[in-house]
């Protein structure tokens, strides 16, 4: 990295790139132009969008948990997914009397916009705008209903507080993430640790405490309906879903995916993934300056390390490969920290991408042959 960027890596508040692309770089107010325009031609793309939602990946699951929180009656409900999501959506219906669709909706969308203007608080606007467009599944979950959105506006505002020292808030908003997606337990980890460098043993403990307590009401009805508090992490054992043990050794899963039938554009893309974060994985450990910046960043690092490792040895040959860029979302800040020297800093290009990528990842979302048959249905 260039002295510039040293600089900006070793910024212990808010990373910024001094010289002339700091002035340039997209404020706020730009990135919530992006992320809504984006999002206006995604959804404008999917027709029928309700019922895209309603098909989409895990929605119907988040919906189906939602529904069941609120009349708390979990009879034929399927354990898999954490309920963080569910719970949130659950508790704006009942306030607002909104559908769970539309709760599901606010969280998604809403999420994704708070998460890409943490990105630019934690580091700077063309990685938050990079962040924002790039990558397709962040779209789709982002459109169409995910929990992705929500872990990372989580994970990331811990972060941001963790920055100004605010460490409890930190912990409360990292134990959220952490019901949402179970590797968010790394970053309470990370704040743990941290406290203990600092010897700062009555936070220590305070956040201990706040984790447990989140911890514990989050179990209590798993317990109490499915016999375990570990109900969630079972159910990857289950042979419902494959069975066998969740982590294994680095890139065996991914490599044995490939050999599964899928359509090139899968393939295509996901190689793509893998390829660009084992690129910025190879420059953090070669740069001094993001070495530095791990060190300056504590709770981020004990963050990225074990989450870089569980993405490279997630044991489901059948998901390791094919939901690779689905799995990296909350660590692409960071691959694109490390790969920023090569970053085009260019609103062209990042608007043009913008568009671009809506587009594909609306049509991944649909399926290409869908695609196509709709596009020959208009011009009948």
């Amino acid at each position: 990295m260039s002295s510039s960027e040293t600089s900006a890596v070793n910024s212990t508040s808010k990373p910024s790139v001094a010289g002339p692309t700091t002035a340039s770089a997209p404020s706020r107010v730009e990135l919530g132009f992006l992320v809504a325009i984006t999002f206006a031609i995604m959804i404008g793309f999917v027709r029928g969008y309700s019922s895209a939602i309603d098909d989409f990946g895990d929605s119907p699951a988040y919906m189906g948990l939602a529904s069941a929180i609120r009349h708390w009656n979990f009879e034929g409900i399927v354990i898999k997914q954490f309920w963080g999501l569910p719970y949130a959506m659950a508790a704006l219906s009942k306030l607002t009397g909104v559908s769970d669709r539309t709760s599901l909706l606010f969280f998604s969308l809403l999420a994704s916009l708070v998460a890409v203007l943490l990105a630019r608080e934690l580091w700077n606007g063309w990685i938050a705008a990079y962040f924002a467009i790039l990558n397709f599944d962040w779209l789709q979950r982002s459109c169409l209903g995910g929990s992705e959105p929500l872990f990372v506006c989580c994970l990331l505002a811990a972060f941001w507080y963790v920055r100004r020292e605010r460490w409890l808030v930190a912990t409360v908003l990292a134990a959220f993430a952490t019901v949402v997606r179970p590797l968010g337990f790394f970053a309470l980890v990370g704040i743990g640790i941290a406290l203990l460098w600092r010897r700062d043993y009555r936070k220590f403990f305070a956040a201990l405490v706040i984790g447990l307590v989140i911890g514990i009401l989050y179990s209590v009805p798993l317990v109490f309906h499915f016999g375990s508090a570990l109900a969630n992490v079972n159910s990857y054992h289950s042979e419902r879903w494959g069975g066998g043990w969740l982590f294994g050794f680095p890139f065996v899963a991914i490599i044995i995916g490939y050999t599964y039938p899928t359509p090139w554009t899968s393939l295509a893309l996901s190689t793509c993934w893998i390829a660009v974060v084992c690129v910025g994985v190879v420059i953090m450990a070669w740069s001094a300056s993001f070495r530095t910046y791990c060190r300056e960043h504590m709770v981020e690092t004990i963050f990225l390390v074990p989450y870089l490792w569980c993405l490279f040895t997630y044991n489901y040959p059948s998901w390791a490969r094919s939901n690779f860029g689905r799995f990296a979302i909350p660590i692409l800040p960071f691959v694109y920290l490390a790969l920023y020297r090569w970053i085009p800093k260019d609103r062209r290009i990042v608007w043009g991408l913008a568009v671009v990528c809506a587009v594909l990842a609306a049509s991944s979302a649909l399926g290409v042959a869908n695609v196509v048959h709709m596009l020959r249905a208009t011009q009948r």
